[in-house]
């Protein structure tokens, strides 16, 4: 995969750091194609999977016809790339071992201390000291928070830590390793211009962009491809490394003109580095695994269409999705556990259940019908009732502003793009993207004491944002959506206990919902507002509040938001599907004087004022997202609570209709949900029509029945001699108990 590296040119010395395309293009992998709760970022290229019919777009790739390899790019280039490489690694193996090799101290996880040599030992060597096993399964180092090549020298005294397949930044260098794979794979055997190839950590797997001119790849392709790959595999082959100049660069690249055009827009007076795997050499900031042996198990998945850089008025191009593994049994249950998320896939569901539907009148905008409505509004009431409890208060913010706002906010200079616009009476608008902007005019509308404090605002507002067709991804990436979002006015004094109180509030609620999480803070991005020391000292309040929460916790570097570092959960359903969802971020930016200029007259000494300290957060995400990820998380099996069909009352005969109507009524006053089936089928069919259509409960009543006020309760997913006879009374008991219950 691909993505130019920067670093430090101070000397020749290596120094690694992740993916071209994962960080310098807004990072492609899916830390950053994700839908962040309170700040959003554009995908770098977009595909064209689920993109609406009305949507421009490139030409579909069964349309395309098929052409021969380009043979000058087999026999004249890649030769070329690598005669280049070996001239430029040659020269720095050389200098490097000129160098004196002076003894280093190595601190492991655990304490202890290991002597080495500079410029000499590596960290596979190292872990060869600890245990072949370790050894073995080693992909990657992290060195004093730097990810590094197992096969790199160490250049001074450090912090080392061995990264594998089990390790979030272990797996995305697996899968980054595996996007070169294919990247050589899709070279060798089409010679196409490469462009991007990140891993895509959130959804499992890698991709890489290619331009192939008119070829248009199909099934058959994609087995070729495996083949090819597999023979890198086999071949055991190294992934090495080199530091550039951009003079350099663009000699080994200079038939690519997407990787030209890259190369163009780095620092001029940054180093930029190159690897090596077998005849792949390709702009990467790495780092690397050993060798591509580690991989066992390698699947081209897909192939789609998309374009450069995601501008629909750029260059055409075709994407490959894949997936490795360390072991073959792996890859195995990643196919069944797929096949099992298709079936249970939010969109079909929601059409089958009658929930949702999208238009092409309004691709990214979804429908609710009365049944999907319902669900909504009562998650809604769920937040509205612990909003009640835990202090917050409500307002209601306007949906368009002038555009000066949004500058004010400095959330033009990073959203704009992604906003949708309009002109009235010669001014600009914009539709809002967030509610953060509006919350600090309603917080500075009037003088505020410290008696008011902290201030919990919570808004379910309206919000648009203009993402790319192909980023649309049914309800969980959408372009308008509804937040349960809130901002927190308070004393610094008072973070503490206000962070203690979101975490516990984001926990209990994904424990209400049986959803597992993992929980990463994102730190300080390279477009940042405000003083590093600002940031620096945020995010030390942040990892004393994640500390003291108790629950495991990584570091996503550079993933902030511009005005401060986040805490982001990703949650994962039954199907293991992984979203990002809830947020915490804290903000000493937007109250500063040269944005919103909050303050509150402080507490003592008559006229003093002080600053607040924002706290962003939301719970679910948005109420959208949220709503496809319970769908498949329960299958569509509904908890009682929240289901949208709860009862249905199936009457014997017509004699019966007249209680069963009465039944309804009696069950609605309680305020549940119940539907009747009057319709002359046999009672038999109509209750197992109503367990295929998920309601909770099946009431059947009859003559028998109606003369002593009962029903006859089966349980959805019950047999038939499973019935349970009950009043009324005792009927609308248990209900409130359900609910009771599972709250």
């Amino acid at each position: 995969m691909h993505m130019e590296v920067l670093i430090p040119a101070f000397s020749v010395l290596f120094i690694i750091i992740g993916t071209l395309g994962g960080y310098f293009f807004g990072r492609a992998r899916g830390r950053k194609d994700r839908i962040t709760v309170l700040s959003d970022q554009p995908q770098p290229v977009t595909s064209v999977v689920d993109r609406p019919k009305n949507d421009v777009q490139p030409p579909p790739v069964a349309a395309m016809v098929s052409q021969p390899k380009d043979e000058a790019t087999m026999e004249s280039i890649i030769p070329n790339r690598i005669k280049l490489f070996e001239s430029i690694q040659a020269q720095q193996k050389a200098h490097i071992q000129s160098l004196p090799a002076e003894s280093i101290k190595i601190t492991l996880r655990d304490g202890q201390v290991m002597e080495g040599k500079k410029w000499i030992t590596s960290p596979l060597e190292i872990a060869e000291e600890i245990s072949k096993s370790l050894a073995s399964k080693a992909l990657i180092a992290e060195v004093s928070g730097t990810l590094w090549d197992m096969a790199r020298p160490l250049e001074r005294d450090c912090e080392l830590k061995i990264l594998t397949f089990e390790d979030n930044k272990g797996r995305d260098t697996f899968w980054h390793s595996s996007a070169h794979i294919l990247g050589q794979a899709l070279e060798a055997k089409y010679g196409c211009k490469l462009c991007i190839g990140p891993c895509t950590t959130k959804e499992e797997g890698f991709y890489y962009d290619a331009s192939y001119g008119s070829l248009g790849l199909n099934d058959e392709h994609l087995k070729k491809i495996e083949s090819e790959a597999e023979k890198a595999v086999k071949a055991k082959q190294c992934f090495e490394r080199i530091e550039v100049s951009m003079e350099q660069a663009l000699e080994i690249f200079s038939d690519n003109k997407f990787k030209i055009e890259i190369i163009n827009e780095l620092p001029v007076d940054k180093a930029i580095t190159v690897y090596r795997c077998g005849n792949l050499v390709d702009l990467c900031r790495g780092p690397h695994i050993p060798n591509t042996s580690f991989v066992k198990a390698f699947r081209c998945l897909k192939a789609s269409s998309a374009y450069w850089r995601g501008n629909k008025d750029r260059e055409s191009l075709q994407r490959v999705y894949g997936i490795s593994y360390p072991d073959k049994k792996l890859l195995q249950a990643y196919i069944k556990q797929q096949e099992e998320a298709k079936k249970y896939d939010h969109r079909l569901l929601g059409k089958s259940q009658d929930l949702i539907f999208c238009h092409p009148y309004s691709p990214g905008s979804w429908f609710f019908t009365p049944n999907g409505a319902r669900i909504y509004k009562k998650l809604m009431q769920f937040m509205e009732n612990e909003y009640l409890e835990r202090g917050y208060q409500e307002v209601i913010t306007p949906n368009i502003f002038k555009m000066d706002l949004f500058e004010k906010s400095k959330h033009a200079g990073h959203y704009k793009q992604n906003m949708f616009l309009l002109e009235i009476e010669k001014e600009e608008y914009g539709l809002k993207p967030m509610n953060c902007p509006g919350h600090c005019e309603e917080f500075r509308h009037r003088p505020r004491s410290y008696r008011e404090l902290p201030l919990r605002m919570a808004e379910f507002g309206v919000l648009h944002r203009n993402e790319a067709s192909g980023a649309l991804d049914g309800l969980t990436r959408v372009r308008r959506f509804v937040q349960d979002d809130a901002h927190i006015f308070c004393r610094e004094s008072q973070l503490k206990d206000e962070l203690k109180g979101v975490l516990d509030f984001i926990k209990y609620t994904y424990d209400i919902f049986g959803l597992s999480f993992d929980v990463e803070l994102s730190t300080r991005p390279e477009s940042y507002h405000g003083e590093r020391a600002t940031w620096d000292k945020a995010e030390a309040i942040l990892t004393e509040a994640l500390n003291e929460f108790g629950k495991p916790w990584q570091i996503n570097e550079g993933d902030g938001a511009f005005y401060g570092p986040k805490i982001d959960f990703g949650v994962c359903n039954a199907l293991k599907k992984k979203f990002q969802c809830a947020t915490i971020q804290l903000d000493f930016q937007l109250p500063d004087y040269e944005q919103f200029d909050l303050h509150y007259n402080s507490e003592g000494k008559e006229g003093k004022r002080e600053r607040p300290v924002m706290i962003h957060r939301a719970v679910f995400g948005s109420f959208e997202r949220f709503f496809g990820i319970l769908l498949e998380h329960c299958k569509g099996k509904w908890p009682f609570w929240l289901s949208p069909r709860q009862a249905i009352v199936c009457p014997v005969s017509e004699k019966s209709e007249a209680y069963a109507l009465q039944v309804q009524e009696r069950i609605r006053r309680a305020g549940y949900h119940v539907d009747v089936d009057t319709s002359d089928r046999s009672v038999s069919k109509k209750v197992r029509e109503a367990q295929v259509a998920q309601y909770n409960y099946v009431l059947v009543v009859g003559e028998k029945e109606a003369k002593i006020d009962q029903v006859s309760l089966r349980a959805r997913d019950t047999e038939d001699e499973d019935v349970t006879v009950m009043s009324i009374d005792d009927l609308l008991q248990f209900f409130k108990d359900e609910v009771e219950a599972f709250h």
